[in-house]
């Protein structure tokens, strides 16, 4: 008993903690989202980077980093950019009133000309360089004009023109580096140039922090080193030397003291770089050893010991870095092996598409083993060793305390063997009192005869128990075996499929890119990842579209000329900044859509009702209703009916087919206990291509079609889940439905509830048919409304009622009329 106890303790204990596990990763996910939306979203991040960049110095007193943040951002995020702004004003207020004073004039003039010149050109990236290259000439001489006395000198116009050239080309770097910061988009691996332009921002905005110190530790020196690190450990030496010398760099123009800085943070990133493979350790190792190195250069022990200090508070915030970031950072980076997957295109896809299958086996396996309460073990010799754990019990009672133990066991063991095996045997046929025969041998062998008979007899009722149970365990064994043998072949024919995709489809993609191009829209990419009819999946690249729907209004028109058939975007990926790319999935449109209804009610008003209804939408173009209505009320008989319907919905969605998903649930759920609880299931399959549909049901009441004035009665018989292990059929019953059908589906509770009536069959088609709507949600509550109000407002049972209508899909776009493509190209492609 305690056994027992603790195998149904187990599971729960172990699924308790899968939830809690469950929930905290979700707790984590919630907080990474919330702080995601609240720095990119709201803007804190612009001013976060703009505070910095506004009192960052180049040269002791050229600010040529506000004015090209604020024209990056205003191109890329126009909204944003007042936030950006109150930044850049921030951080140069700290510098002087002068400093604020020009970044706020600069800025405004810029837009004023920008916004007043806007119309005369059409592509603002280009332009908008040259316009922060004159704003910054002007103004600068400007202020030189005003604060040195109406005069201006050589020295003035040379350095004016140096921070607006500086400026031109950070304005440049920023359009590119500032979205890899700020917006929110479709992931996707940087450009080498991406790469430099985002370390030169980090750069720029760590000199903000030139003169900040915390117990005498520079904060610039500690960042620009966790920097180098973090690349260096996540790129190698040759990303992370040009780290060091980008950061050191910007470091020296913006502090001549600074100047050591870029041998140091080159050198450091070089040998991080190089000792990578260490990890962490080997990475925080390069930056010790260039630190050493290059601290000699100071002028006492003081600025080594300090600049060591610097680099350990560096290395911590490296070993506080979690190993996440630096994947998704590896990701995004040429040269490393994580680009390099990601740049693999088309096989990527693939081994998403399979991953995402497997995923879905993956849990379906894990699913039977939850189920299941025991571990399957190997037994050789099945009924040998049974025997043997049998006649050890037999001689622990007899043999153990008689004299002649040592001379039948020891000098005569297969006499002994062999006739209590023949005892053994007779009384399990049945023969009872023994055979003359055997009873004068074992009378004559045994001194203990009497004993030893009736502690077999005794005996054999736990043997046979115990080879009942083995063979249980091996027919599971069998049925789990014919479960994975289904799996493996869904399995083998998705990966043929695959394999005739890669060799067939390039030459349509090309077909299709080039009539789409006739049409005069510009796609980038094209991949086409099925062209069955009714299953078509293609994913498209375009140029940036400004959110103006293009996908949806032109090309899935031409699509579903070209092609044949009605296409739509099923999913759509828009960039957020002009040279930004819209990535789009186009999927067949399905001919038939199912809109649902439920109603359900707990027995006596409860809140647990013992019912459990599911809608599964199947990737295979299938859509799926199910009820599932477990024994009894309460919790116990919810939990049975949710588990049969979570059970199969899991199995469904791998792609196995329905008879066998079915007697996979059934055999789980009579292997995984032995109390007698069981539970009905009701089943509709509908094909969403011709709505055709299968009609499962395993001891669940009948279900009801109506087609305009008929009323249609679908019924199967067979016993609820779980009360059967073997030799377990399927009746499947098939129907063709049709646009504007009602599907209407109940548990016992809700097809049982009128006492009063003799034949439920009649009253319900009689209700059915009386309906006046045909939506499904009012029909539903119409129909509950009906039942309990016959019951005289009592609800003896828990009722659910699943009403579904099958209606034509009409894409929204599917009406423009398109240019039709040449009848040679259609059959081309088909």
């Amino acid at each position: 008993m305690g056994k027992a106890n603790q195998t149904i303790i187990e599971p729960v204990q172990n699924v308790d903690i899968e939830h809690t596990r469950l929930e905290l990763s979700k707790g984590i996910k919630s907080i990474y989202s919330k702080l995601e939306w609240l720095f990119v979203q709201k803007g804190i991040a612009l001013f976060i980077i703009g505070f910095l960049l506004g009192r960052a110095l180049i040269l002791s007193h050229l600010t040529p980093f506000a004015l090209p943040f604020f024209a990056s951002v205003y191109l890329v995020r126009r909204e944003k950019s007042p936030v950006a702004l109150l930044g850049l004003l921030a951080g140069s207020v700290t510098l002087s009133f002068s400093s604020i004073s020009y970044t706020f004039a600069s800025t405004i003039i810029f837009l004023v000309i920008f916004r007043l010149t806007q119309k005369y050109h059409k592509n603002e990236l280009k332009y908008v360089a040259f316009y922060v290259l004159f704003t910054v000439i002007g103004v600068k001489l400007a202020f030189s004009y005003i604060q040195q006395d109406q005069v201006l000198t050589i020295y003035n116009g040379v350095m004016a023109m140096i921070e607006a050239t500086l400026a031109f080309l950070l304005t440049y770097i920023f359009i590119q580096s500032v979205p890899l910061v700020t917006v929110q988009r479709r992931r996707r691996s940087l450009k080498t140039e991406e790469v430099v332009s985002l370390i030169i921002l980090l750069a720029s905005i760590m000199t903000g922090t030139i003169g900040w110190a915390v117990y005498s530790l520079s904060i610039e020196h500690i960042l620009s080193r966790y920097l180098v690190l973090l690349f260096s450990f996540v790129a190698g030496a040759t990303i992370g030397s040009t780290v060091g010398v980008v950061t050191g760099l910007i470091f020296s123009l913006a502090s001549v003291a600074s100047f050591y800085q870029m041998s140091l943070l080159a050198f450091s990133g070089l040998l991080g770089g190089l000792m990578k493979e260490g990890k962490k350790f080997g990475a925080a190792i390069g930056l010790l050893i260039a630190t050493l190195l290059m601290g000699m250069y100071g002028n006492s022990d003081t600025v080594l010991t300090k600049t060591l200090y610097e680099s350990g508070v560096a290395i911590l915030l490296l070993f506080l870095t979690p190993q996440s970031l630096a994947l998704k950072i590896a990701k995004h980076i040429p040269g490393t092996p994580e680009y390099q997957q990601e740049q693999q295109g088309y096989m990527r896809r693939v081994r998403d598409v399979t991953a995402n299958r497997v995923t879905q086996f993956s849990s379906v396996f894990q699913a039977l083993s939850n189920s299941f309460q025991q571990i399957e073990e190997q037994f050789e010799e099945e009924e040998d060793k049974e025997f043997d754990y049998f006649l050890s019990n037999v001689t622990e009672k007899t043999c153990q305390t008689c004299f002649k133990k040592d001379q039948c066991w020891s000098r005569n063991f297969d006499k002994t063997y062999n006739l209590m095996k023949d005892v053994m045997n007779e009384f399990d046929q049945g023969k009872i009192p023994l055979s003359p025969r055997l009873h004068r041998e074992l009378d004559k062998h045994c001194t203990k005869e009497k004993k030893l008979q009736d502690t077999i007899y005794q005996e054999l009722t736990f043997y046979q128990a115990n080879l009942k149970l083995k063979k249980q365990v091996k027919e599971s064994r069998r049925l789990v075996a014919d479960q994975l043998l289904g799996v493996s072949e869904v399995m083998g024919n998705f990966a043929k499929e695959i394999q005739r995709e890669r060799e067939n489809h390039h030459i349509q993609e090309e077909q299709i890119l080039r009539s789409i191009n006739d049409f005069g829209i510009e796609i980038e990419n094209i991949e086409i990842y099925n062209l069955e009819q009714g299953n078509v999946d293609i994913d498209m690249t375009i140029p940036y579209c400004g959110g103006h729907g293009q996908g949806e209004k032109l090309i899935a028109p031409m699509l579903s000329d070209i092609l044949g058939e009605n296409i739509v975007v099923y999913k759509e990926d828009c960039a957020q900044f002009p040279n930004g790319y819209c990535q789009m999935t186009f999927r067949s449109a399905k001919k038939f859509v199912v809109d649902t209804g439920v109603s359900h009610a707990a027995k006596g008003g409860g809140l647990v009702s013992g019912d459990s209804f599911s809608m599964i939408e199947l990737g295979a173009g299938k859509y799926a209703v199910a009820i599932s209505d477990g024994m009894g009320n309460g919790e116990r008989a919810h939990f049975e009916s949710n588990e049969t319907l979570r059970l199969l919905k899991k199995i469904l969605e791998s792609g196995i087919e329905e008879e066998v998903a079915i007697k996979s649930v059934n055999s789980i759920l009579s292997l995984r206990t032995n109390d007698e609880i069981f539970s009905t299931l009701d089943l509709a399959m509908i094909d969403l291509q011709n709505a055709s549909s299968k009609f499962l049901k395993i001891g669940s009441t009948p279900s009801f079609i109506k087609r305009g004035d008929k009323v249609m009665k679908i019924e199967a018989s067979n016993l609820p889940m779980g009360m059967l292990q073997h030799d377990f059929d399927v009746d499947v019953v098939s129907e063709q439905l049709k646009a504007g059908d009602l599907l209407i589906m109940m548990s016992d509770g809700a097809f049982e509830g009128p006492k009063h009536v003799e034949n439920y069959d009649l009253w319900m088609k009689r209700k059915v048919n009386e309906l006046e709507t045909d939506e499904p949600q009012e029909v539903a509550d119409i129909l509950m409304e009906e039942v309990i109000r016959s019951s005289s407002g009592l609800i003896e049972d828990d009722m659910t009622i699943v009403v579904s209508k099958i209606k034509h899909n009409i894409p929204k776009w599917s009406s423009i009329p398109v240019q039709k493509t040449h009848e040679k190209d259609k059959k081309r492609i088909s």
